[in-house]
């Protein structure tokens, strides 16, 4: 297997919800310089073709009030990300319109229309969760070895949970998982935050699909207001099964993970993790498929040296290609931003300089680093590109991981509270399992990933009361003699010498 020394891979997701071919077609054959001044008639604001545009960068947008022909000029002021297109009409006749893949230009703001889920609406949640991301990198990180999960999947699945949790295991959770806005806002923003990847069809390039399932014990009572909450703002159905039957519980919900990530995630529950005593399985499953933009020609990939370190090299696939992409050499590192289809998504690759800069680069890994990095890219027109073909699969328990970040309560059988569940502090977590798969090629990139969270009943331990008569002996464990044999039928009596 191929082990990634060299470089990070990020795959990002920009703050956009679906195509939006002849907002991009119209930038780009504007470009930078403004639009000529139209010949045809201005038609009213209402009776305006309209356009999604998908792909504002969450930054301030300029807008200007001056006719086509002066666009020159410096902006006439600025929008936040998110300005709904009524704030539009009254401002001015035209936006500047910034997308991820770097091309820039003038948009009439008639024909402009913001998406009901923009990036304003989930911009406080992915920097959350974002945060989350790269403090789980720093946990997983070890040696030489692969890496490859999704704090997307891990995010999603542990909000439902969270939707159930109350008092310290609450707070924990929020911490763990910078979950830093108020019960109501954080599920409102997660839901608006799904719909970016409601995207069934790959007209635009790219796949994308999310799905999450509640698994509960038969005839075992959950609150309504959990129930709904899951339902309203993860589309999460709760489907009853038999958790005695552990065996044929997994087969059930593995089956399920596989059909959402098309076979590529199996076995996520593993054998021996379902008991009697679990109550609840809270599963999150994401797919994406996305072609380059610009893809490596098979013909010019071939067998070259990949350096493990200053002293050990291996063969590998290097694809090549030459073109326009998105670039920046900051610090002590390259980096390099290749989009998928319509450039809604685009992989992120951290280089170091050196054979031996992994470990500096990971150790400055943390939110403010990259985004200070991602904000250095620019649009380059001619860059000579080698990227190896890959394929990763990996899996993880997260129990302990999580628990070293600060999520203990929710793992404890007398600590958790999950009351908002049930209305009862009776369930705690067992296990938090996770899946990730990543195949990258000529072509682009698949990937899925699914999270398994297993909510478990807190079981009366069994008591053991010698308070009537009863025979002990002690025994040899060596080898199994019996040394003393006797009985009790009167702690309060000494029987003396017989």
């Amino acid at each position: 297997m191929l082990r990634c020394s060299m470089f990070v891979l990020v795959t990002c997701l920009c703050l956009g919800c679906g195509p939006a071919t002849e907002v991009n077609r119209r930038v780009a054959e504007i470009g930078r310089k403004p639009p000529e001044p139209s010949t045809e008639e201005v038609r009213p604001y209402d009776e305006a073709p309209i356009l999604v545009l998908n792909h504002l960068i969450p930054d301030e947008t300029e807008y200007y009030n001056t006719a086509p022909g002066q666009q020159g000029q410096p902006a006439d002021g600025t929008f936040a990300a998110g300005t709904r297109v009524g704030i539009l009409k009254e401002a001015g006749q035209y936006v500047i319109v910034r997308t991820y893949s770097g091309i820039e230009g003038f948009v009439v703001a008639d024909a402009v229309k913001l998406s009901n889920i923009s990036a304003a609406d989930v911009s406080g949640l992915v920097k959350g969760c974002n945060q989350f991301a790269l403090e789980l990198y720093q946990q997983l990180r070890s040696g030489d070895e692969n890496l490859f999960f999704s704090p997307t999947s891990i995010s999603v699945a542990l909000a439902m949970t969270y939707a159930g949790a109350a008092g310290d295991t609450q707070a924990e959770m929020a911490s763990t998982l910078h979950f830093d806005m108020p019960n109501t806002q954080f599920h409102e923003s997660m839901h608006a935050f799904q719909g970016f990847w409601a995207s069934p069809d790959k007209v635009n390039g790219i796949r994308l699909k999310l799905a999450n399932r509640l698994w509960g014990q038969r005839d075992y009572q959950f609150l309504p207001a959990f129930r709904d909450l899951t339902r309203d703002k993860y589309a999460a159905e709760l489907v009853q099964l038999d958790f005695a039957d552990s065996e044929n519980s997994r087969q059930t919900i593995n089956t399920w993970v596989e059909e959402q990530t098309e076979q590529k995630i199996v076995d996520l529950i593993p054998d021996g993790l379902l008991s009697s005593d679990t109550r609840l399985v809270l599963t999150n499953a994401v797919y994406f498929q996305g072609n380059w933009a610009d893809q490596f020609e098979k013909e010019n990939t071939r067998d070259e040296d990949f350096q493990l370190n200053t002293k050990a090299k291996v063969k590998v696939p290097m694809m090549h290609r030459t073109g326009k992409c998105r670039y920046s050499a900051i610090d002590n590192l390259q980096v390099l931003e290749l989009p998928y289809g319509d450039g809604s998504l685009s992989m992120i690759v951290l280089l170091p300089k050196t054979v031996d800069g992994l470990e500096g680069l990971e150790t400055q890994l943390n939110f403010e680093n990259l985004q200070r990095w991602m904000q250095s890219v620019k649009p380059d027109d001619r860059l000579e590109i080698s990227l190896p073909r890959f394929k990763i699969t990996a899996e993880f328990d997260l129990k302990r991981t999580l628990q070293a970040m600060g999520m203990k309560s929710a793992f404890e059988v007398k600590g958790a509270d999950f009351s908002g569940m049930t209305g009862d502090r009776n369930l705690f977590i067992s296990g938090v399992v996770h899946k990730a798969f990543v195949d990258v090629n000529e072509e682009g990139t698949e990937a899925a990933a699914a999270t398994g969270v297993i909510a478990t009943i807190v079981s009366m331990p069994p008591t053991f009361r010698a308070d009537h008569p009863f025979v002990f002996m002690i025994r040899d464990n060596r080898n199994g003699a019996l040394l003393f044999v006797g009985k009790i039928t009167n702690p309060a009596v000494d029987p003396g010498i017989r």
